[in-house]
């Protein structure tokens, strides 16, 4: 089983992020990932930093989209840093959500059409070809091509997305997929939805690393689990988990209108204390052994690498410990 660690801003400033991934290459996790979201700590920059810093882990950007920024731009970014960390890296390419891009203006019109053309010019691009290309959503000329030669000529796509089309593309083109599995009950229903996309294409479920993107705050005795962070997570989040997720842990979106409203009015502390105890089934909380029984869960669903992310818990260093020394022993 592969382990990956999402490190996302709510962890620190950009340097304190940095240490916990290099902390998490030591522990022995795959992958580390940080989200590409719109006005929050720029993910390139955090992950060229990892890169330089470490030695083994994969680095990568989540939810890099082909909208706000040019698949060319992208593929330029990954081709650039494969030759940094000697080909140590992977892109989460695609939306958890097409707010953030409307934020800034920008139609999302046929977003299924638009990363499948992107991921297409993207390997055109790595494998040093004249990206020239006329589709319904990129129109490139003939100058469209690397001016240095590529590291590998395939860098791992996992494509992220948060509907049902979306996971289903991530089964048909994707070398992985990035599902939300929050709550973890709902592993089933996105692995299902991610191999309808394996079937369609006539691929095998092998060829797709199904990667669940879990919440997790753990520390050794469980005790401070609860922590405002996780509170904020699930508050900012929680509004944009699919209806047919939360309904495995008997909540709705419905739920989180209430939290969505106040978090659009920056109302961020009040948010926070409409947080349940049944709202936080959609995190893994408490122990490492709670931690090892979810796993298992996600396990069995289908899921094939685990990325570990949210707060962590009320000592991020710890919980990579705990992994380190605990979980991810126990699965390999």
């Amino acid at each position: 089983m592969r382990f990956g660690v999402r490190l996302i801003q709510y962890l620190g400033s950009p340097r304190d992020i940095v240490e916990l991934g290099i902390l998490a290459d030591k522990a022995g996790f795959h992958h580390a990932w940080f989200p590409s979201d719109k006005f929050m700590y720029h993910a390139w920059s955090i992950i060229a930093a990892l890169a330089e810093h470490t030695d083994r882990i994969i680095v990568g950007a989540n939810g890099t989209e082909p909208y706000g920024v040019s698949p060319g731009e992208t593929a330029a970014f990954m081709a650039t840093l494969d030759h940094l960390s000697r080909g140590r890296t992977a892109v989460g390419f695609g939306m958890h959500t097409q707010k953030m891009i409307e934020w800034m203006g920008i139609d999302v019109n046929d977003r299924i059409t638009r990363v499948r053309e992107a991921v297409e010019l993207m390997r055109k691009i790595w494998r040093g070809e004249v990206a020239e290309f006329d589709g319904q959503e990129f129109h490139w000329s003939d100058q469209c091509y690397l001016r240095f030669d590529p590291y590998r000529e395939h860098i791992p796509i996992y494509v992220s997305g948060f509907e049902q089309d979306d996971l289903a593309l991530s089964g048909e083109i994707g070398d992985g997929s990035l599902p939300m599995v929050t709550p973890p009950e709902s592993a089933k229903l996105m692995v299902d939805r991610v191999l309808k996309g394996v079937e369609r294409a006539g691929r095998q479920a092998s060829e797709v690393d199904i990667c669940g993107c879990a919440w997790f705050s753990l520390s050794e005795d469980g005790k401070g689990t609860q922590t405002d962070a996780l509170k904020d997570i699930l508050a900012y989040f929680g509004n944009y988990l699919d209806e047919e997720a939360l309904n495995t842990v008997g909540l709705s979106q419905q739920d989180f209108s209430m939290t969505a409203k106040l978090i659009e009015q920056r109302e961020y502390e009040q948010a926070r204390a409409l947080i349940s105890k049944d709202m936080q089934q959609l995190a893994i909380v408490g122990t490492a052994e709670d931690a090892i029984s979810k796993i298992e869960m996600l396990i069995d669903a289908g899921i094939t690498q685990i990325s570990v992310g949210g707060p962590l818990g009320p000592d991020p260093r710890e919980t990579i410990r705990l992994f380190g020394d605990k979980i991810i022993p126990y699965f390999n």
